[in-house]
């Protein structure tokens, strides 16, 4: 192997991170607008939009969902937030894979070191360091996406990002009745970057399961189905596109349902500055009212256009970055 190659192979290199990273944002952009629409629908459903609630819990409800957008509001309507879904999908999906390649290289150098337990801790660590760098750019999305009406002459206000950053940047919550001080409060108001951080710790907790299970059933079934080869030089077989497209399917499978409940609270916590002005929802607050709503099956809301949504867009990711990994030639 020339000095060259070796510099492209080296994980811990510029080269390869910089190439890594590109595959990623790549990888995260091709999938987030192949299930744009999805996306706004089940966004809607999570966030409890009064004007959609009528339509979730069904598989045919999201579509009823997607066609009453359609009619108002054409393909565009379909795609509304999708541009602060890419300014934000792009460095997350950059960080997130980037981030893995590292941890992987550190927690399993070796084959023979590839166990489940660091597979799912490395793709933890490698989560949580990319939603922690573009958090806010996720809550301004969700805020482009969830309006669907204005009581300005009836017409539909759809909110720029700047717009949408700037409703977020001037809401002042108080603090909650039962807190025996304003510290919480006080500290928005000293730092009004923290208001971009609604839900952040839900956030953050959701993805330790998603983010883990999807990289541990990506790394595992990659070594079931695409063993190495006896002497540890090479795989016996080169994965193809359609076998990156069914694992990641399988990935975004499981990881969609250990970790869905967390993105539901969530939700609902992101768009509490439109829900609840006056103040700030906090984690017991926002799970008790999902519960009383509807029990358990409130922490499932939109799960089946959950499951449209995320497995065809883990399959895409996954596939897309090994393909932009394999064209990089990293």
């Amino acid at each position: 192997m020339s000095s060259h190659d070796a510099v492209k192979h080296d994980k811990q290199s510029l080269h390869y991170i910089v190439r890594s990273g590109l595959a990623g944002g790549i990888a995260g952009c091709v999938a987030k607008t192949v299930v744009a629409p999805l996306d706004r629908v089940k966004i809607l459903f999570q966030a409890s939009n009064p004007d959609f609630r009528k339509y979730a819990g069904t598989w045919s409800g999201a579509f009823s969902a997607g066609s009453q957008i359609y009619r108002e509001n054409g393909v565009m309507g379909l795609f509304q937030g999708h541009s602060a879904t890419l300014l934000r999908i792009f460095p997350y999906a950059a960080i997130k894979f980037m981030a893995y390649d590292q941890i992987e290289h550190i927690l399993m150098p070796t084959r023979a070191q590839q166990t489940n337990m660091r597979r799912f801790l490395a793709g933890a660590l490698s989560g949580m360091t990319s939603v922690l760098f573009t958090y806010p750019l996720d809550l301004i999305r969700v805020r482009m996406a969830y309006h669907t009406r204005s009581t300005n002459n009836g017409r539909l206000s759809k909110p720029t990002f700047l717009q949408a950053a700037s409703e977020v940047y001037r809401e002042a919550p108080k603090a909650p009745s039962s807190s025996p001080s304003p510290t919480a409060s006080t500290l928005f108001t000293r730092f009004p970057v923290l208001k971009f951080y609604r839900g952040f710790t839900v956030t953050l907790t959701g993805m330790v399961p998603y983010a883990g299970t999807s990289f541990l059933t990506w790394g595992f079934l990659r070594a079931q189905f695409i063993p190495p080869s006896p002497d540890g030089t090479g795989t016996k077989r080169h994965p193809t596109p359609i076998a990156d497209l069914i694992i990641g399917a399988v990935a975004g499978t499981v990881s969609q349902t250990a970790s869905y409940p967390f993105e539901v609270v969530r939700r609902r916590m992101q768009v509490g500055g439109l829900t609840h002005p006056d103040r700030w929802m906090r984690w017991g607050e926002t799970v008790g009212t999902i519960w009383q709503q509807k029990g358990w099956r409130g922490f499932y809301v939109g799960l089946s256009i959950g499951y449209l949504k995320i497995v065809p867009m883990t399959a895409v990711s996954f596939a897309v970055w090994q393909w932009g990994k394999r064209i990089l030639g990293v």
